[in-house]
């Protein structure tokens, strides 16, 4: 990666910034390292702070249909408070603690087409640049897997993943938006259900799995959605197939009498909505297209056709590329 010069409010000639994440497995709630690298420019500079910003591409509905916009869901100011000399080279360590609802973006080293990122602001004299975006890779914490893998083992596919805009009711959920993971029914309940969509919420104590399914219709009765959600421990050893198994059943089996509507559902900007007001016309995730795969892998994530995973990737590349022009939009 190479220095990216500061041409905004510290004008040419300023000090420029690269942050390095470090290449280990970052998990929710996990630690994030890495290296500020910061090249002085053509005179003394007094850096007041350096702030790293954890920030989340995220869809949102609304009256007028759906948007996508640049969420920040943290900062962290990592140093500052010194005085970087005429073409002084210095780095700053920095060690911060990532939220635990913070979105998963691989499985199995793939990914999921959630897009995360750290941008780093400069402080200088008063004046404030972002003057580098990385991308963040997130993978699952221990239970995540366990679970993920129970589905793809029981015949569930990886179909796509996004993130929501608004707060699921009934939930400890602490960030602005949610992750939503849309999976293609197991053969066993494709009669009874056009599609599962899961949500994990960690905290420090365990995790929350929120389970929603989108029934089918018949002649004589309409389609509609139901709720479920369940607690896990962090380090629980279950047989986790035979506890998931037993989550779809009590899922595909639940009425829509037993007021799950009213017991869960986002806030997003409008007002309420119950869970199953946001399918229609929703559109899932960056393009991953269709999916994959079961058996002793789990959800290991497959896409159809290179054509299909360009997309993904150049979707991901103009977000980190182009991010410099929109920073305005997030607010």
């Amino acid at each position: 990666m190479v220095f990216k010069r500061l041409l905004g409010s510290l004008g040419v000639g300023g000090p420029t910034v690269d942050t390095v994440l470090d290449p280990a497995p970052v998990h929710p709630g996990g630690t994030l390292t890495g290296q500020v690298h910061l090249q002085g420019g053509n005179a003394d500079f007094e850096i007041e702070h350096i702030t790293l910003e954890l920030v989340a591409r995220v869809e949102a509905e609304h009256e007028e249909g759906e948007s996508e916009g640049v969420v920040v869901f943290d900062r962290f100011t990592v140093g500052g408070g010194f005085r970087l000399g005429e073409g002084e080279q210095r780095s700053v360590p920095f060690r911060v603690a990532l939220p635990w609802e913070t979105p998963i973006t691989e499985l199995y080293g793939q990914g999921l087409g959630i897009v995360l990122g750290v941008r780093t602001e400069l402080s200088v004299a008063s004046a404030k640049d972002k003057g580098d975006l990385d991308q963040l890779n997130v993978t699952p914490l221990p239970a995540q897997e366990a679970i993920l893998e129970a589905l793809g083992q029981l015949g569930f596919g990886f179909k796509s993943a996004d993130l929501e805009y608004g707060h699921i009711r009934g939930t400890g959920q602490q960030l602005p938006f949610y992750q939503e993971i849309e999976l293609t029914p197991a053969p066993q309940y494709a009669r009874q259900v056009n599609e599962i969509e899961l949500t994990f919420l960690a905290n420090p104590g365990g995790l929350e799995v929120i389970l929603e399914a989108d029934k089918r219709g018949g002649f004589f009765s309409e389609g509609h959605d139901t709720v479920t959600r369940f607690t896990v421990g962090h380090h629980d050893v279950r047989d986790w197939n035979a506890e998931v198994e037993g989550w779809m059943r009590q899922l595909v089996e639940h009425r829509a009498s037993y007021g799950s509507h009213a017991a869960y559902g986002h806030e997003g900007h409008g007002g309420h909505h119950g869970y199953g007001d946001h399918h229609e016309g929703h559109r899932s995730g960056p393009g991953m297209g269709t999916v994959v795969a079961a058996g002793a892998a789990g959800l290991a994530v497959g896409v159809v056709g290179g054509m299909v995973a360009a997309e993904v990737v150049d979707e991901v590349g103009d977000f980190f590329e182009g991010d410099d022009e929109g920073d305005e939009e997030e607010e």
